[in-house]
């Protein structure tokens, strides 16, 4: 036995996302032309019916216009398609078209054209039948032994089959014990309908056992009540295959002789009559469908059965005798016979590829190029292989993915910060208190080198501040052409930001020629926003409950110099103190030593010192830079505020237990209203009026109970929010001190950042608490272990909402008391070498 793919004879695919199923194909001389000449009938679930004539020229021709006979929409899906004789006074066939609620009968005739377009064909309609079932699948056959016609039974979806004498209706019949429809079919030898219920048993009724039963319009309530007439429908044999089935099939090419073959999911059935097992076929792979097609020697039948491998084998009874490639997965497969050739193989998959093929081989023309054979030189071959490795080398020293550079990029966003406020604010329903809320104008410009399709711009500032617009779409974008829109920014909630920098950044397609609907990439820039946007000048106070000094290698730098919108031009080189009032309404001081190299920033709330201490920093560094000096610096020598940041720690923890409890006061307070409503419900449905024993008075306080629990947790949340944005400030603080005060390096204040700052948001489902625990206990257990037991020490793998604080308090302790001791950040995994390298006299 040897392997082949199926000969493609002639092909096409129907429609466009049409889907088909088992019954949608059928094969027959449905024109009556009497040639011999099988025609192609489809049916699709999206009511399309079409005739096909394949007479191609020379195998695996493209599909040419006259080879589609006919093709109309009947607007309901097509179940399943039967060609016999359907219509009383004629033995002329007809097709026959299964809907959900409906049976066509249509007569299939064509006329000779007088033009090369060739000849027309049409369909009329010669009756139908309305179905009060929806219908499943169907079977025909000379049902009790009539001559010269064929009666067709509809199987509906709740077990009913419904008997059709041509034009008219017979009757209908429920098949006992029934759960789902299954295959159906009809043996004309015993005169018995063959399917398979959903006990997985094969099961066969006589049809006069079928027309004497009790008629199925009677079944009507008359379960507890005996029938004065009629019998019960009862079974002829029944056999239990253990598994449901695909498909049913009886055939008879042996006169006197018939075999009634079930495909199931796994094995292969061929019965008598009687239900006796012939024989069975266990499958290794997943049969889609099958057809028996004849017998070529006396006493066997040759079957093909298509899997979903995309193979169709060919058996002679249980043996295989070929098996064949298919190009698709079928749902239905026939044979048919078109002009000379018989036996061609049809098969239709789900997505509507129609193919039919044949069985054998085509010699292959392919011959194989002769090699130019060429000496090999091995020192340029060495070159070439040390050159490639040191490329390798090079592409491989950084691990990440490195941005592309300004001038590289195929688009580039830009955005430029107004120096000065809005003289007129653009806030939108600020929440700040203290008198008008101003504003500062961002100018963005987006400049494309290529074009760039469906280009979108998203702006995002963190809460609270807010954007008077955040979405920008903009039609394509030509090559060097630009792009630029206007923005404001301004505080929305009443609280201060822990961070004035915003995000641009715009999402757009390049085409090419392999993807014209375009390649995604996306550009983005940062800008930092002025600290007068949420701060406004104000007089000093000496007195605050918070005070942080940094000292400086330089001498003191005049406050009219470095914040020349903030201090008074008419003091000079005097002022050494500046007040920052917040729109919130805490205050900062800033002092500058008039002795020493020292700044004092002073407040009193610690999350308040932030903003002042980072631009201060910054504005310094900048002033330094400008006169081109390399070796300024900023420390910290004092103590780091842990227990003030505790305090915070432990107000948002607070907050979050609350959120909590409101959650489950919600919840039981839901459940009692609803369970209210359902008495108060049955009372007002109950025909004798019941007194409501005050349910409506309990109703009531339940409702304003429940209204109570959600204001009060909907100001919790906000009170959540506003401390999540004080315990961010005083984290950014505590990581500038811990980075000055241990001089870490540019990678280690990343890791820092990224240990204290892990979540841009808090949620109740993942919260700062547990995910920081978590952190800084990784750190403990890795670059700042102590011994080796530390490092075998497991982590837990899902992150909880602890029960309180004190084991994230008593960890952060721990990781600045080891930072002290000489510990350094890294996430390097070597741990031996950081150990010698990190906690010297250790053991």
């Amino acid at each position: 036995m040897s392997l082949f793919k199926a000969r493609d004879w002639w092909s096409t695919i129907l429609g466009e996302k049409e889907e088909f199923d088992q019954g949608c194909l059928c094969v027959a001389d449905v024109d009556n032309s009497g040639s011999g000449q099988d025609k192609v009938i489809v049916g699709s679930y999206n009511g399309y019916l079409r005739i096909f004539n394949p007479h191609p020229v020379k195998p695996g021709d493209e599909v040419q216009p006259e080879d589609l006979l006919l093709e109309v929409q009947l607007r309901e899906p097509i179940l399943q398609v039967e060609v016999g004789k359907f219509v009383s006074g004629t033995e002329g066939l007809h097709l026959a078209v299964l809907h959900c609620r409906k049976l066509c009968v249509y007569a299939v005739s064509g006329t000779q054209g007088n033009v090369e377009h060739g000849n027309q064909y049409q369909i009329k309609l010669m009756y139908e039948h309305n179905l009060q079932r929806t219908a499943c699948n169907m079977t025909y056959g000379p049902f009790g032994g009539v001559k010269g016609r064929d009666l067709i039974c509809i199987q509906s979806m709740d077990g009913m089959l419904m008997l059709f004498e041509q034009e008219s209706y017979a009757f209908g019949r429920f098949l006992p014990g029934f759960l789902l429809p299954g295959p159906l079919a009809y043996s004309s030898r015993t005169d018995s309908f063959i399917t398979v219920s959903s006990c997985q048993q094969v099961e066969s009724y006589k049809y006069q056992v079928l027309a004497f039963a009790t008629d199925a319009d009677e079944r009507q309530d008359t379960e507890e009540r005996k029938l004065s007439s009629g019998k019960r429908l009862a079974v002829d044999w029944v056999l239990n295959i253990g598994e449901q089935a695909r498909d049913i099939c009886v055939v008879s090419f042996n006169q006197g002789v018939s075999s009634v073959f079930v495909l199931g999911e796994r094995n292969f059935f061929c019965l008598k009559d009687n239900g006796q097992i012939r024989f069975m076929k266990k499958l290794d792979y997943s049969p889609s469908c099958f057809i028996p097609y004849c017998s070529v020697q006396e006493g066997t039948i040759n079957t093909l059965i298509a899997n979903h491998s995309k193979m169709l084998n060919v058996y002679q009874d249980v043996t295989l005798k070929w098996a064949t490639q298919l190009p698709c997965i079928p749902v239905s497969v026939k044979v048919a016979n078109f002009q000379d050739l018989k036996g061609v193989i049809v098969t239709l998959s789900d997505d509507g590829h129609l193919q039919c093929s044949y069985l054998g081989t085509d010699p292959s023309l392919f011959q194989a190029p002769k090699v130019d054979s060429r000496e090999i030189n091995y020192e340029e071959m060495n070159a070439e292989m040390k050159e490639l490795q040191k490329i390798i080398r090079e592409a491989t020293k950084t691990q990440d993915i490195l941005p592309e550079s300004e001038k590289q990029r195929d688009v580039i966003v830009t955005a430029k910060v107004s120096p000065d406020l809005d003289e007129e604010s653009q806030a939108i329903d600020s929440e700040v208190k203290a008198g008008p809320v101003p504003s500062v104008t961002v100018k963005i410009t987006i400049q494309s080198r290529v074009t760039a399709q469906k280009p979108n711009l998203a702006v995002c500032v963190q809460a609270p501040l807010a954007v008077t617009c955040d979405q920008f779409v903009f039609d394509d974008l030509e090559p060097d052409s630009s792009e630029t829109v206007v923005l404001s920014v301004f505080l929305k909630e009443n609280c201060s930001p822990s961070e004035l920098e915003g995000t641009c950044m715009v999402s757009y397609n390049i085409p090419t020629e392999l993807n014209p609907e375009g390649i995604p990439r996306v550009s983005q820039c940062t800008f930092s926003l002025p600290l007068k946007l949420v701060c406004f000048p104000a007089q000093p106070s000496k007195a605050a409950n918070h005070k942080l000094t940094i000292d400086t290698n330089k001498p003191p730098i005049s406050f009219v110099t470095i914040f020349p919108d903030f201090a008074d031009p008419s003091e000079g080189d005097q002022a050494n103190a500046l007040g920052f009032q917040f729109l919130t309404g805490s205050k900062t001081t800033l002092l500058a030593s008039k002795t020493s190299q020292r700044y004092r920033i002073q407040s009193d709330h610690l999350e308040d010192l932030w903003l002042v201490t980072k631009e201060l920093i910054h504005r310094l560094e900048e002033h330094f830079k400008k006169q081109n000096c390399k070796d300024f610096a900023c420390t910290f020598s004092g103590s780091i505020p842990l227990q003030e940041y505790f305090e915070l720690i432990d107000q948002h923890f607070e907050l979050r237990l609350n959120a909590e409890k409101y959650q489950e006061l919600l919840s039981e307070r839901a459940v009692q209203f609803r369970a209210i409503e359902r008495r108060l419900l049955t009372r007002f449905k109950d025909k004798t009026p019941a007194p409501l024993q005050h349910l409506d008075t309990l109703l009531e306080g339940t409702f304003r109970e429940v209204i109570a629990l959600a204001d009060a947790a909907e100001e919790n949340q906000a009170n959540m929010f506003q401390a999540f944005a004080k315990l961010k400030s005083a984290t950014h603080l505590v990581i500038m001190l811990i980075s000055l005060w241990q001089k870490l390096s540019a990678d280690q204040t990343a890791i820092l950042e990224a240990t204290l700052l892990p979540l841009a948001e808090d949620t109740q489902e993942l919260g700062w608490e547990e995910t920081v625990d978590a952190a800084v206990s990784y750190l403990l257990r890795t670059c700042l272990s102590k011994s080796s037991k530390e490092q075998a020490l497991t982590l837990s793998s899902q992150l909880s909402m602890p029960k309180d604080t004190s084991r994230l308090k008593k960890n952060i302790t721990l990781f600045c008391d080891r930072l002290a001791k000489g510990g350094r950040l890294s996430l390097s995994t070597d741990s031996a070498t950081q150990q010698a390298a990190v906690m010297p006299g250790k053991t």
